[in-house]
């Protein structure tokens, strides 16, 4: 509830000021008439954190995914309790440990204070709500459902991040045992083996074939000329992926990888239908809401082939038609919205296609993690094994010398 100060006549001369609670200016009036006083003058009370404002021109810091996700969740459960939007950006304000957070919700409430919509608010900051978000809440101000559509929201942010809480978590191990393995075989061979491998070579025999090898790869990680060849390859590589040409080719290059092509078409497909289903449901008309969930796909091939079904729909085709003439998209999902189109039941069948490929993506990570520690593990007893050998077999020769 909102605080009002108040200027009231208790008599002929007597005038009274004081403050009340109320959920509206009408209801503090009532309040005020009630308690047989006559309202003169009467005022929403100033926001204590007001006097807290950060400075202007203060860059905006980091806002995590999920904190603006409990924001969401936190002002729909306000909002629907009765609370004032106003109150409920102080609350969640004055709540919040993230200073950047805090001027965020400093910048939206004195908007909001000054006139302006909450959902024109927010396009102040685009980095901190996207087109999405913003889309959604228009749309929650427009049907009178604001605390409903936050929520839905809420759930949206909340589903995806826990989708990328399971990928991170399933290749969380076998990064860092890569990482480890590659840093200690590293170690070995610019450090260790050309110790090594000078007693050997002392000797003047004839070295094994596995042991001239590994001399010839620790030399090679000790030229320096190799490590700059590298790092410019690698900037190279990073300035043409800036490019539309890099950008489209490697593009290719992953929808083509074997296994894990399939796996990055259907994660962008799912995230895709899940937010075009959410944003139909939510009143948005079908090409404005394909127009905002075009761009929450990462692979630019996709994109480009979803934006060609956005034209042939506005040119007045079949959306779901568009999509199998294209040929990139799996027969399951152009069926299916096909028959949702046909139906008039699009967003059952985008939130089908959606459930269907979050379910394939989950299944694709527990598989891709329970294999990858085994492989890694694999892989690094073949290198450290092939280094021990080599490193082995001059000394076994000098023994069969010996006798």
């Amino acid at each position: 509830m909102a605080t009002y100060i108040y200027k009231a006549k208790k008599g002929p001369q007597d005038i009274v000021e004081g403050k009340i609670e109320a959920q509206s200016e009408e209801e503090a009036v009532d309040k005020i008439s009630q308690s047989g006083y006559f309202p003169l003058h009467i005022e929403l009370e100033k926001q204590p954190y007001a006097k807290s404002r950060p400075l202007p021109g203060k860059r905006l810091g980091k806002i995590r995914a999920k904190e603006v996700t409990i924001f969401t969740r936190q002002l729909a459960i306000l909002i629907r309790s009765g609370v004032p939007i106003l109150t409920s950006l102080n609350i969640i304000f004055e709540q919040s440990n993230n200073p950047s957070l805090r001027m965020v919700l400093d910048t939206v409430h004195n908007a909001v204070k000054e006139g302006s919509t909450f959902s024109a608010s927010l396009t102040q900051y685009p980095r901190v709500f996207s087109p999405l978000y913003v889309a959604m809440v228009q749309a929650g101000e427009g049907s009178g459902a604001l605390p409903e559509v936050l929520l839905r929201i809420a759930d949206h942010r909340a589903k995806e991040e826990e989708m990328l809480s399971h990928f991170r978590m399933a290749l969380a191990y076998p990064i860092l045992m890569a990482i480890v393995g590659i840093g200690t075989i590293v170690f070995m061979l610019t450090f260790v083996i050309p110790r090594l491998m000078r007693i050997f070579v002392s000797l003047g025999q004839a070295l094994p074939l596995p042991t001239r090898i590994l001399i010839s790869i620790s030399d090679y990680l000790r030229q320096w000329w190799l490590w700059v060849g590298l790092l410019v390859v690698i900037i190279v590589v990073r300035q043409e992926l800036k490019t539309n040409i890099g950008r489209v080719s490697f593009s290719i290059f992953k929808l083509r990888l074997p296994i894990f092509g399939k796996f990055i078409l259907k994660t962008d497909l799912a995230r895709f239908c899940r937010t075009l289903e959410l944003l139909i449901k939510n009143g948005i008309p079908i090409l404005k809401a394909i127009d905002i969930a075009v761009p929450v796909v990462t692979n630019d091939v996709v994109k480009s082939q979803l934006k060609l079904s956005y034209k042939a729909l506005e040119q007045g085709g079949s959306f779901g038609q568009s999509i199998k003439d294209s040929k990139l998209f799996p027969a399951f999902m152009s069926n299916l919205l096909i028959v949702g189109e046909e139906s008039g039941k699009l967003t059952d069948a985008l939130g089908e296609v959606a459930s269907s490929y979050e379910l394939d993506t989950d299944e694709a990570i527990k598989i891709m993690s329970s294999l990858l520690e085994p492989l890694m593990i694999l892989v690094m007893g073949l290198i450290v094994g092939f280094i021990v050998v080599a490193m082995l077999l001059p000394i076994f020769e000098i023994n069969v010398m010996a006798r």
